[in-house]
Protein backbone atom coordinates (compact mmCIF):
# COMPACT_ATOMS: atom_id res chain seq x y z
CA UNK A 1 0.00 0.00 0.00
CA UNK A 2 1.43 3.32 -1.10
CA UNK A 3 0.64 6.61 0.51
CA UNK A 4 0.42 9.89 -1.27
CA UNK A 5 2.73 12.44 0.28
CA UNK A 6 1.00 15.41 1.76
CA UNK A 7 2.14 18.76 0.37
CA UNK A 8 2.56 21.34 3.10
CA UNK A 9 3.06 24.80 1.62
CA UNK A 10 5.66 27.06 3.05
CA UNK A 11 4.59 30.32 4.66
CA UNK A 12 3.37 32.66 1.96
CA UNK A 13 3.21 29.80 -0.62
CA UNK A 14 -0.08 28.63 -2.08
CA UNK A 15 -0.46 24.89 -2.54
CA UNK A 16 -1.80 23.23 -5.67
CA UNK A 17 -5.54 23.02 -5.67
CA UNK A 18 -5.94 25.31 -2.72
CA UNK A 19 -8.64 27.91 -3.11
CA UNK A 20 -7.54 31.29 -4.32
CA UNK A 21 -8.04 33.90 -1.65
CA UNK A 22 -10.03 37.02 -2.35
CA UNK A 23 -8.09 39.79 -4.04
CA UNK A 24 -7.85 42.81 -1.82
CA UNK A 25 -8.58 45.99 -3.71
CA UNK A 26 -7.28 49.26 -2.43
CA UNK A 27 -10.10 51.48 -1.33
CA UNK A 28 -8.85 54.86 -2.57
CA UNK A 29 -11.87 56.67 -1.19
CA UNK A 30 -11.17 55.30 2.27
CA UNK A 31 -7.47 56.19 2.04
CA UNK A 32 -8.38 59.68 0.89
CA UNK A 33 -10.69 60.10 3.89
CA UNK A 34 -7.94 58.90 6.23
CA UNK A 35 -5.47 61.29 4.61
CA UNK A 36 -7.85 64.24 4.93
CA UNK A 37 -8.45 63.38 8.59
CA UNK A 38 -4.75 63.06 9.43
CA UNK A 39 -3.10 65.76 7.28
CA UNK A 40 -2.44 69.17 8.79
CA UNK A 41 -4.99 71.25 6.88
CA UNK A 42 -3.62 74.52 8.25
CA UNK A 43 -0.17 73.68 6.91
CA UNK A 44 -1.66 72.63 3.58
CA UNK A 45 -3.62 75.90 3.42
CA UNK A 46 -0.50 78.01 4.04
CA UNK A 47 1.34 76.12 1.30
CA UNK A 48 -1.44 76.58 -1.26
CA UNK A 49 -1.67 80.27 -0.37
CA UNK A 50 2.06 80.67 -1.10
CA UNK A 51 1.69 78.83 -4.40
CA UNK A 52 -1.11 81.19 -5.42
CA UNK A 53 1.04 84.19 -4.49
CA UNK A 54 3.82 82.69 -6.57
CA UNK A 55 1.59 82.25 -9.60
CA UNK A 56 0.52 85.89 -9.43
CA UNK A 57 4.11 87.05 -8.85
CA UNK A 58 5.46 85.13 -11.85
CA UNK A 59 2.69 86.63 -13.98
CA UNK A 60 3.93 90.07 -12.89
CA UNK A 61 7.60 89.24 -13.55
CA UNK A 62 7.14 87.28 -16.78
CA UNK A 63 7.14 90.27 -19.19
CA UNK A 64 10.44 91.56 -17.78
CA UNK A 65 12.23 88.19 -18.07
CA UNK A 66 10.65 87.40 -21.45
CA UNK A 67 11.85 90.76 -22.81
CA UNK A 68 15.40 90.30 -21.50
CA UNK A 69 15.71 86.75 -22.88
CA UNK A 70 14.20 87.52 -26.30
CA UNK A 71 16.56 87.75 -29.28
CA UNK A 72 16.38 89.15 -32.79
CA UNK A 73 15.33 85.74 -34.08
CA UNK A 74 13.12 84.59 -31.18
CA UNK A 75 10.65 86.80 -29.33
CA UNK A 76 9.17 85.30 -26.20
CA UNK A 77 5.53 86.14 -25.37
CA UNK A 78 5.02 88.32 -22.31
CA UNK A 79 3.36 85.47 -20.40
CA UNK A 80 5.82 82.79 -21.51
CA UNK A 81 7.15 82.13 -18.01
CA UNK A 82 3.72 82.45 -16.44
CA UNK A 83 2.17 79.61 -18.46
CA UNK A 84 5.27 77.47 -17.96
CA UNK A 85 5.06 78.16 -14.23
CA UNK A 86 1.36 77.20 -14.10
CA UNK A 87 2.14 73.85 -15.72
CA UNK A 88 5.00 73.23 -13.30
CA UNK A 89 2.88 74.24 -10.31
CA UNK A 90 0.12 71.81 -11.31
CA UNK A 91 2.66 69.02 -11.70
CA UNK A 92 4.29 70.04 -8.44
CA UNK A 93 0.94 69.98 -6.66
CA UNK A 94 0.46 66.37 -7.79
CA UNK A 95 3.94 65.52 -6.47
CA UNK A 96 3.18 67.31 -3.20
CA UNK A 97 -0.11 65.54 -2.54
CA UNK A 98 1.19 62.15 -3.71
CA UNK A 99 4.23 62.37 -1.43
CA UNK A 100 2.08 63.32 1.56
CA UNK A 101 0.37 59.89 1.36
CA UNK A 102 3.62 57.99 2.04
CA UNK A 103 4.13 56.27 5.43
CA UNK A 104 7.22 56.98 7.52
CA UNK A 105 8.85 53.64 6.65
CA UNK A 106 8.76 54.35 2.92
CA UNK A 107 9.89 57.94 3.50
CA UNK A 108 13.03 56.71 5.23
CA UNK A 109 13.90 54.14 2.58
CA UNK A 110 13.02 56.41 -0.31
CA UNK A 111 14.94 59.33 1.18
CA UNK A 112 18.11 57.29 1.61
CA UNK A 113 17.84 55.88 -1.94
CA UNK A 114 17.21 59.33 -3.40
CA UNK A 115 20.19 60.76 -1.51
CA UNK A 116 22.42 58.10 -3.02
CA UNK A 117 21.21 58.82 -6.56
CA UNK A 118 21.57 62.58 -6.19
CA UNK A 119 25.08 62.20 -4.76
CA UNK A 120 26.01 60.32 -7.93
CA UNK A 121 24.42 63.19 -9.87
CA UNK A 122 26.54 65.73 -7.96
CA UNK A 123 29.67 63.78 -8.87
CA UNK A 124 28.66 63.86 -12.55
CA UNK A 125 27.80 67.58 -12.63
CA UNK A 126 31.40 68.90 -12.87
CA UNK A 127 32.11 66.32 -15.60
CA UNK A 128 29.08 66.40 -17.92
CA UNK A 129 26.94 69.14 -16.39
CA UNK A 130 25.42 72.10 -18.22
CA UNK A 131 26.86 75.54 -17.48
CA UNK A 132 24.53 78.54 -17.01
CA UNK A 133 25.72 82.03 -15.99
CA UNK A 134 29.15 80.73 -15.03
CA UNK A 135 27.86 77.91 -12.79
CA UNK A 136 27.76 74.21 -13.67
CA UNK A 137 24.87 72.82 -11.60
CA UNK A 138 22.55 71.01 -14.02
CA UNK A 139 22.40 67.66 -15.79
CA UNK A 140 20.61 67.29 -19.10
CA UNK A 141 18.49 64.12 -18.74
CA UNK A 142 15.75 65.03 -21.20
CA UNK A 143 15.03 67.94 -18.90
CA UNK A 144 17.26 70.24 -16.90
CA UNK A 145 17.86 68.46 -13.57
CA UNK A 146 19.65 70.12 -10.65
CA UNK A 147 20.72 67.24 -8.35
CA UNK A 148 21.42 69.53 -5.39
CA UNK A 149 17.75 70.60 -5.26
CA UNK A 150 16.49 67.02 -4.83
CA UNK A 151 19.38 66.23 -2.50
CA UNK A 152 18.11 68.83 -0.01
CA UNK A 153 15.03 66.89 1.22
CA UNK A 154 16.82 63.56 0.78
CA UNK A 155 19.69 64.81 2.95
CA UNK A 156 17.30 65.83 5.74
CA UNK A 157 15.64 62.40 5.73
CA UNK A 158 18.97 60.53 5.55
CA UNK A 159 20.52 62.63 8.30
CA UNK A 160 17.49 62.04 10.54
CA UNK A 161 17.91 58.29 9.98
CA UNK A 162 21.63 58.39 10.81
CA UNK A 163 21.15 60.49 13.96
CA UNK A 164 18.33 58.21 15.17
CA UNK A 165 20.84 55.33 15.33
CA UNK A 166 21.91 56.80 18.66
CA UNK A 167 18.80 55.38 20.28
CA UNK A 168 19.92 51.84 19.40
CA UNK A 169 23.54 52.24 20.45
CA UNK A 170 24.79 55.44 22.14
CA UNK A 171 28.35 54.56 21.16
CA UNK A 172 27.75 54.76 17.42
CA UNK A 173 29.73 57.66 15.85
CA UNK A 174 26.68 59.29 14.29
CA UNK A 175 28.16 62.79 14.42
CA UNK A 176 31.27 61.66 12.59
CA UNK A 177 29.32 59.75 9.94
CA UNK A 178 26.92 62.64 9.33
CA UNK A 179 29.82 65.12 9.28
CA UNK A 180 31.65 63.06 6.65
CA UNK A 181 28.49 62.99 4.50
CA UNK A 182 28.12 66.75 4.89
CA UNK A 183 31.76 67.37 4.00
CA UNK A 184 31.45 65.37 0.78
CA UNK A 185 28.32 67.28 -0.24
CA UNK A 186 29.88 70.68 0.54
CA UNK A 187 32.99 69.81 -1.48
CA UNK A 188 30.91 68.80 -4.51
CA UNK A 189 28.81 71.96 -4.23
CA UNK A 190 31.87 74.21 -4.06
CA UNK A 191 33.08 72.72 -7.35
CA UNK A 192 29.97 73.97 -9.19
CA UNK A 193 30.29 76.65 -7.57
CA UNK A 194 27.24 76.78 -5.26
CA UNK A 195 28.20 78.57 -2.06
CA UNK A 196 24.58 79.32 -1.12
CA UNK A 197 23.63 75.65 -1.32
CA UNK A 198 26.65 74.69 0.79
CA UNK A 199 25.66 77.22 3.48
CA UNK A 200 22.12 75.82 3.52
CA UNK A 201 23.31 72.22 3.94
CA UNK A 202 25.68 73.20 6.75
CA UNK A 203 22.95 75.15 8.55
CA UNK A 204 20.49 72.25 8.29
CA UNK A 205 23.09 69.79 9.60
CA UNK A 206 23.86 72.09 12.52
CA UNK A 207 20.17 72.41 13.49
CA UNK A 208 19.56 68.67 13.35
CA UNK A 209 22.71 67.77 15.27
CA UNK A 210 21.76 70.19 18.06
CA UNK A 211 18.29 68.64 18.25
CA UNK A 212 19.90 65.21 18.49
CA UNK A 213 21.48 66.17 21.83
CA UNK A 214 24.89 67.57 21.01
CA UNK A 215 26.62 68.85 24.20
CA UNK A 216 27.18 72.60 24.50
CA UNK A 217 30.97 72.28 24.38
CA UNK A 218 30.72 70.46 21.07
CA UNK A 219 28.39 73.17 19.74
CA UNK A 220 31.02 75.77 20.57
CA UNK A 221 33.73 73.72 18.86
CA UNK A 222 31.58 73.30 15.73
CA UNK A 223 30.79 77.01 15.65
CA UNK A 224 34.48 77.87 15.78
CA UNK A 225 35.22 75.30 13.07
CA UNK A 226 32.50 76.77 10.87
CA UNK A 227 33.89 80.27 11.23
CA UNK A 228 37.39 79.02 10.41
CA UNK A 229 36.10 77.27 7.28
CA UNK A 230 34.25 80.44 6.24
CA UNK A 231 37.48 82.40 6.62
CA UNK A 232 39.32 79.78 4.58
CA UNK A 233 36.66 80.00 1.88
CA UNK A 234 37.12 83.76 1.77
CA UNK A 235 40.89 83.41 1.39
CA UNK A 236 41.08 80.50 -1.06
CA UNK A 237 37.68 80.44 -2.83
CA UNK A 238 37.23 83.23 -5.39
CA UNK A 239 33.45 82.88 -5.65
CA UNK A 240 32.98 83.31 -1.90
CA UNK A 241 35.46 86.20 -1.71
CA UNK A 242 33.81 88.11 -4.57
CA UNK A 243 30.32 87.75 -3.09
CA UNK A 244 31.41 88.72 0.42
CA UNK A 245 33.41 91.71 -0.84
CA UNK A 246 30.46 92.87 -2.94
CA UNK A 247 28.20 92.61 0.10
CA UNK A 248 30.55 94.37 2.53
CA UNK A 249 31.44 97.07 0.01
CA UNK A 250 27.81 97.92 -0.63
CA UNK A 251 25.96 97.73 -3.95
CA UNK A 252 27.20 99.71 -6.91
CA UNK A 253 24.86 101.50 -9.28
CA UNK A 254 22.88 99.15 -11.50
CA UNK A 255 24.29 95.87 -10.20
CA UNK A 256 21.87 93.08 -9.31
CA UNK A 257 21.61 93.87 -5.61
CA UNK A 258 21.16 97.60 -6.18
CA UNK A 259 18.50 97.04 -8.84
CA UNK A 260 16.71 94.57 -6.57
CA UNK A 261 16.66 97.08 -3.71
CA UNK A 262 15.30 99.88 -5.88
CA UNK A 263 12.71 97.55 -7.38
CA UNK A 264 11.57 96.38 -3.96
CA UNK A 265 11.08 99.93 -2.71
CA UNK A 266 9.71 101.29 -5.99
CA UNK A 267 6.08 100.53 -5.20
CA UNK A 268 5.94 101.86 -1.65
CA UNK A 269 3.54 100.30 0.81
CA UNK A 270 0.71 99.53 -1.61
CA UNK A 271 2.56 98.92 -4.89
CA UNK A 272 2.49 100.52 -8.32
CA UNK A 273 -0.11 98.08 -9.63
CA UNK A 274 -0.11 94.87 -11.63
CA UNK A 275 2.13 95.12 -14.72
CA UNK A 276 2.83 98.80 -13.95
CA UNK A 277 6.28 98.31 -12.41
CA UNK A 278 9.16 99.92 -14.30
CA UNK A 279 12.27 98.94 -12.31
CA UNK A 280 11.56 95.23 -12.83
CA UNK A 281 12.17 95.63 -16.58
CA UNK A 282 15.88 96.20 -15.86
CA UNK A 283 16.17 93.53 -13.19
CA UNK A 284 17.98 90.28 -14.14
CA UNK A 285 16.32 87.03 -13.00
CA UNK A 286 13.14 88.89 -12.08
CA UNK A 287 11.09 85.68 -12.23
CA UNK A 288 13.48 83.61 -10.09
CA UNK A 289 16.09 85.02 -7.68
CA UNK A 290 14.60 88.51 -7.34
CA UNK A 291 10.88 87.81 -7.53
CA UNK A 292 10.44 89.12 -3.97
CA UNK A 293 11.53 92.54 -5.23
CA UNK A 294 8.96 92.34 -8.05
CA UNK A 295 6.27 91.61 -5.47
CA UNK A 296 7.34 94.70 -3.55
CA UNK A 297 7.20 96.97 -6.59
CA UNK A 298 3.88 95.83 -8.05
CA UNK A 299 1.95 94.75 -4.96
CA UNK A 300 3.63 96.75 -2.21
CA UNK A 301 5.65 96.19 0.92
CA UNK A 302 2.49 95.15 2.77
CA UNK A 303 2.12 92.11 0.52
CA UNK A 304 5.82 91.37 1.05
CA UNK A 305 5.03 91.32 4.76
CA UNK A 306 2.20 88.84 4.12
CA UNK A 307 4.61 86.57 2.25
CA UNK A 308 7.04 86.63 5.18
CA UNK A 309 4.19 85.86 7.60
CA UNK A 310 3.18 82.85 5.48
CA UNK A 311 6.70 81.43 5.67
CA UNK A 312 6.81 81.99 9.42
CA UNK A 313 3.39 80.35 9.75
CA UNK A 314 4.62 77.23 7.94
CA UNK A 315 7.70 76.94 10.16
CA UNK A 316 5.76 77.54 13.38
CA UNK A 317 2.97 75.18 12.35
CA UNK A 318 5.43 72.33 11.86
CA UNK A 319 7.03 73.01 15.24
CA UNK A 320 3.62 73.06 16.94
CA UNK A 321 2.78 69.77 15.23
CA UNK A 322 5.94 68.20 16.70
CA UNK A 323 5.16 69.10 20.32
CA UNK A 324 3.38 65.80 21.00
CA UNK A 325 5.50 63.65 18.68
CA UNK A 326 7.13 60.60 20.29
CA UNK A 327 9.34 59.33 17.44
CA UNK A 328 12.86 60.72 17.21
CA UNK A 329 13.21 60.05 13.49
CA UNK A 330 10.04 62.04 12.73
CA UNK A 331 11.16 64.94 14.96
CA UNK A 332 14.55 65.14 13.27
CA UNK A 333 13.20 64.66 9.74
CA UNK A 334 10.53 67.34 10.15
CA UNK A 335 13.02 69.74 11.72
CA UNK A 336 15.55 69.18 8.93
CA UNK A 337 12.99 69.64 6.17
CA UNK A 338 11.73 72.81 7.85
CA UNK A 339 15.28 74.15 8.20
CA UNK A 340 15.89 73.51 4.49
CA UNK A 341 12.63 75.11 3.39
CA UNK A 342 12.63 78.05 5.79
CA UNK A 343 16.38 78.66 5.43
CA UNK A 344 16.16 78.92 1.65
CA UNK A 345 13.18 81.28 1.88
CA UNK A 346 14.78 83.67 4.33
CA UNK A 347 18.17 83.68 2.58
CA UNK A 348 16.40 84.73 -0.62
CA UNK A 349 14.41 87.43 1.19
CA UNK A 350 17.51 88.76 2.98
CA UNK A 351 19.37 88.96 -0.35
CA UNK A 352 16.52 91.06 -1.79
CA UNK A 353 16.66 93.27 1.32
CA UNK A 354 20.43 93.69 0.83
CA UNK A 355 21.08 92.02 4.19
CA UNK A 356 22.88 88.95 2.83
CA UNK A 357 25.37 88.29 0.00
CA UNK A 358 23.80 87.34 -3.32
CA UNK A 359 23.35 83.56 -3.50
CA UNK A 360 21.42 82.73 -6.69
CA UNK A 361 18.75 80.97 -4.61
CA UNK A 362 15.06 80.87 -5.51
CA UNK A 363 12.12 81.70 -3.24
CA UNK A 364 10.37 78.40 -2.41
CA UNK A 365 6.86 77.91 -3.87
CA UNK A 366 6.98 81.44 -5.32
CA UNK A 367 9.83 81.68 -7.83
CA UNK A 368 9.69 80.21 -11.30
CA UNK A 369 11.78 77.08 -11.66
CA UNK A 370 12.04 73.73 -13.39
CA UNK A 371 13.40 70.89 -11.29
CA UNK A 372 13.68 73.27 -8.32
CA UNK A 373 9.87 73.73 -8.29
CA UNK A 374 9.32 69.98 -8.27
CA UNK A 375 11.98 69.52 -5.58
CA UNK A 376 10.37 72.15 -3.34
CA UNK A 377 6.94 70.54 -3.80
CA UNK A 378 8.50 67.18 -2.95
CA UNK A 379 10.00 68.73 0.21
CA UNK A 380 6.64 70.15 1.28
CA UNK A 381 4.97 66.81 0.53
CA UNK A 382 7.46 65.15 2.88
CA UNK A 383 6.64 67.75 5.54
CA UNK A 384 2.94 67.01 5.20
CA UNK A 385 3.68 63.28 5.42
CA UNK A 386 5.79 63.46 8.59
CA UNK A 387 3.32 65.80 10.31
CA UNK A 388 0.25 63.61 9.65
CA UNK A 389 -1.42 62.67 12.91
CA UNK A 390 -4.32 60.43 13.93
CA UNK A 391 -6.57 62.87 15.83
CA UNK A 392 -7.82 60.04 18.06
CA UNK A 393 -4.35 58.81 19.06
CA UNK A 394 -2.77 60.39 22.12
CA UNK A 395 1.02 60.65 22.12
CA UNK A 396 3.50 61.21 24.90
CA UNK A 397 6.07 63.92 24.09
CA UNK A 398 9.50 62.57 23.25
CA UNK A 399 12.29 63.36 25.73
CA UNK A 400 15.26 64.00 23.45
CA UNK A 401 17.62 65.01 26.25
CA UNK A 402 16.89 61.91 28.30
CA UNK A 403 17.16 59.55 25.34
CA UNK A 404 20.88 60.04 24.72
CA UNK A 405 23.80 59.24 26.94
CA UNK A 406 26.23 62.12 27.16
CA UNK A 407 29.43 60.27 26.34
CA UNK A 408 32.58 61.32 24.58
CA UNK A 409 31.51 59.90 21.23
CA UNK A 410 28.52 62.24 20.96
Amino acid sequence: MTTTPIFIPRPGERGAGSPRGPRIKRDWKRELRIWWREVDRWLLGFVIALMLVGTLAVAAASPASAGRLSTDSVTLPDLYFFWAHVRLQLLGLCVLVGTSFLPARLLRRGGVALAGMMLVGLVLVPIIGTEVNGARRWLNVGMSLQPSEFLKPAFAITLAWILSWKLRDPKLPVIGVSGALLGMIVLLLMLQPNLGGAVLFVGTWFVMVMLAGLPLQRIGMLTGTGLALLLAAYVFYDNARNRIDAFLGGPTAYDHVDLAGRTLQGGGWTGSGFWLGENKMRLPEAHTDYIFSVIGEEFGLLVCGVVIVLYLAIVLRVLIRLVEEDRLFIILAASGLTAMFGGQAFINILVNLQLFPSKGMTLPLVSYGGSSTLAICFTVGLLLAVTRRNPYLEREPFDIKGSFEKDDDL
